[in-house]
C-alpha cells in the first residue's frame, strides 16, 4: 500500500511505515496535479502539514484513498467531517509538536524583552559605525521572570507554554472557553517533579492582567484579537502567535504597536500566507518566524513515528 507524504516526512517516519510494509512517497505534488498522481498511484494514505489543501472535491475524486492524515495538530486545510462521512480515516499528532511550539513562543518573547529582533537587523546596518548607539537603544530590556504571562487557549500547547512560563519564574494565567482548570507537571532532569494548578479565568481579565500574551487556538471565523482586545490590554503588552493565521486581526496588531500599546509581536503564522502583509513583514516591533512552530528534527521524529503506528492500526 503506497502512502504519499506530500509536506515531507521525517526519515524515522519513513523507517517506521517500510518496517510496517508501505511504500512510501515522498515526492511533492503540486496541489493541481495532486488527484491525477493520486489515482495514476493508487495511493490509499496521504499525509499533509500546512501546505496541501485536501478538499471535498480532491475526497471525491481519488476513490483510492482510505487515510488522510495530518502531520500535527490544527486541521482546517482537510475537510474532516466530510471526508469521514465518505468512509475515510482522519488522524492527526497532537501532542508530537506541543514542546517545539511553545520553545518558538519563548524564543520570541526573549527575543522581544531584549529587542533581538531589532538588533539583528541593525547591527550589520551600523554595528561597526554606530556601537555606542545601537547599546544605548537596546539597553532597556527587561526580564520574563516574574512578569504574567496570558495564554488563551490552555489545551496541549497552550500547557506546554504555561509550563515554560511557570519554569522560568512568571505567573500564568489563562483563558479557555472549554477548560475550567488545567492540572500541569513541570518535570526536569533528575527525574523530580513540581504539580501546578491552573484555573481558567475570563479573556477581559487575562488581557488586562498579562505582561504578555500567547495564542494557542484553532483557525476560526472571527478574530481572537482585534481592536476591541487590544484596548483592554497593559500598555508595552507583548504579544506572539505561534496558533493560525486570522485569530489576530493585523491591521489593528499594526496600529497597536504604532501606538506603543503593543511593544513587539512575535508572528509565526499570518493571515494572507504564503503571502503575509508587507506592512507587518516590514514593522521595525515585529519578530519574524515562517510557520515553523513544529519544524524541530525531534518534533518530526515524534510525529512521523506516530503517523505510522496509527496507520499500521487502521490500515493492516
Amino acid at each position: 500500500m503506497k502512502i504519499l507524504a506530500n509536506d515531507g516526512i521525517s526519515q524515522s517516519g519513513v523507517d517506521a511505515l517500510e518496517s510496517k510494509g508501505f511504500e512510501v512517497i515522498t515526492t511533492k505534488v503540486a496541489q493541481e496535479q495532486l488527484e491525477n498522481y493520486i489515482n495514476e498511484n493508487q495511493v490509499v494514505g496521504l499525509l499533509v502539514r500546512s501546505a496541501t489543501q485536501v478538499r471535498k472535491d480532491l475526497i471525491d475524486a481519488c476513490p483510492s484513498l482510505k487515510l488522510i492524515g495530518r502531520g500535527g495538530v490544527g486541521m482546517d486545510n482537510i475537510d474532516v467531517a466530510y471526508a469521514k462521512e465518505k468512509g475515510l480515516h482522519v488522524i492527526n499528532t497532537p501532542a508530537s509538536s506541543s514542546a517545539s511550539v511553545a520553545e518558538l513562543v519563548f524564543a520570541h518573547l526573549y527575543g522581544g524583552v531584549r529587542y533581538l529582533y531589532d538588533a539583528n537587523r541593525n547591527m550589520p546596518l551600523e554595528g561597526e559605525t554606530n556601537f555606542a548607539k545601537l547599546k544605548k537603544a537596546y539597553a532597556g530590556g527587561i526580564e520574563l521572570r516574574g512578569k504574567t504571562l496570558g495564554v488563551i487557549g490552555i489545551g496541549r500547547i497552550g500547557q506546554e507554554t504555561a509550563k515554560l512560563g511557570l519554569a522560568v519564574g512568571m505567573k500564568v494565567v489563562a483563558y479557555d472557553p472549554f477548560i475550567e482548570n488545567v492540572a500541569l507537571q513541570l518535570s526536569f532532569f533528575d527525574g523530580q517533579t513540581v504539580d501546578f494548578n491552573i484555573e481558567t479565568i475570563s479573556k477581559e481579565e487575562v488581557l488586562k492582567q498579562a505582561d504578555f500574551i500567547t495564542l494557542h487556538v484553532p483557525a476560526q471565523k472571527d478574530y481572537v484579537l482585534g481592536k476591541k482586545e487590544f484596548e483592554l490590554m497593559k500598555t508595552g503588552v507583548g504579544v506572539v502567535n505561534a496558533a493560525r493565521g486570522g485569530v489576530i486581526d493585523e491591521v489593528a496588531l499594526v496600529d497597536a504597536l504604532d501606538s506603543g500599546k503593543v511593544a513587539f509581536a512575535g508572528i509565526d503564522v499570518f493571515e494572507n500566507e504564503p503571502t503575509p502583509a508587507v506592512k507587518v513583514l516590514m514593522h521595525s516591533k515585529v519578530s519574524l518566524t515562517p510557520h515553523i512552530g513544529a519544524a524541530t528534527g525531534e518534533a518530526q521524529d515524534r510525529i512521523g513515528v506516530e503517523l505510522a503506528d496509527q496507520i499500521e492500526a487502521l490500515l493492516k
